[in-house]
């Protein structure tokens, strides 16, 4: 079954329709952000001289970024929509450029994956755990990892136990839902959220950490909060790890712990690795 088929059947969310709508709100400054998350992720100034590989690449936009660091850019990914998003910037910014390459393939079609090669960087930030098949991409996307000192950048959501189990029947029910009745479900499970962590944090005597971002819809790594928290509610398949379980399978792969990000919540932990082996190319 194609992407599109799965999104009509209820089993996979549009991730490419809303990249398409983020798209509009794409400006310089978040593109910089982005380049500024790679940077400090990977302990870099620049990416000149690498092979970079961004699975599951959706708005394009870290691709975009990652070029722009001077790395030769492989993108994939498995929604047609969310390709034609990274094809829109690459036209926008690179166009014919040699340097950049954009296409439509899945991370769980082994024979697509071998044909790709090894790869200095392969990235794949909050994109594993959405395949329906989480530790067979996990493993996939280790066999691009060139060996010795490649490095593997990856993000997974957090396993907050019986919380997570939770958001998988939410967001189950979201996408059996008719389109008509989404964006109300997306309004009224996200207002329910954020009145709770208010609550929350008002007990705790730190009402604005919960309300402060309330005001803004940039965040991080030059994301939208709109667009995220539709992402969020709506983004199924859904898997998840702890930090400790994914940096221990990892451990065992031959990989070391380079930088990482560990979050408590229902977010991703980041974790950048790197392949055994001397002489990393991510080392400046």
């Amino acid at each position: 079954m194609n992407a599109d088929a799965e999104i009509q059947s209820g089993s996979r969310f549009g991730f490419g329709a809303n990249w398409t709508r983020f798209l509009a709100l794409l400006d310089e400054a978040r593109i910089a952000e982005a380049e500024a998350s790679l940077r400090r992720m990977l302990a870099v100034t620049d990416l000149k001289g690498r092979r970079f590989l961004d699975i599951g690449c959706g708005s394009g936009l870290f691709s975009l970024a990652a070029r722009r660091l001077g790395a030769e850019v492989h993108s994939f990914d498995f929604d047609a929509r969310s390709v034609a998003c990274a094809q829109e910037l690459k036209r926008r910014y690179f166009r014919d450029d040699g340097g950049w390459r954009v296409e439509q393939g899945s991370v769980l079609d082994r024979a697509y994956i071998e044909r790709l090669g090894t790869f200095d960087v392969v990235y794949s930030w909050g994109v594993l755990h959405h395949t329906g098949c989480m530790w067979t991409a996990i493993e996939q996307a280790i066999s691009r990892v060139a060996t010795p000192g490649g490095t593997l950048f990856i993000a997974i959501y957090n396993d907050q136990g019986w919380k997570s189990h939770a958001w998988w029947f939410v967001k189950l029910l979201y996408n059996r839902l008719p389109r008509l009745f989404k964006m109300p479900f997306v309004i009224t499970v996200s207002a329910l959220t954020h009145a709770l962590v208010i609550i929350k944090y008002t007990i705790r005597l730190k009402p604005m950490i919960a309300i402060a971002p309330l005001f803004s819809d940039r965040r991080e790594r030059g994301m939208s909060a709109r667009y995220d928290a539709v992402d969020w509610i709506g983004g199924f398949p859904y898997e998840f790890c702890g930090f400790d379980a994914l940096a221990g399978y990892l451990f065992a792969r031959g990989f070391s712990l380079m930088n990482s990000t560990r979050t408590g919540s229902h977010g991703c932990n980041e974790l950048v690795l790197r392949r055994a082996g001397e002489g990393s190319p991510c080392a400046d």
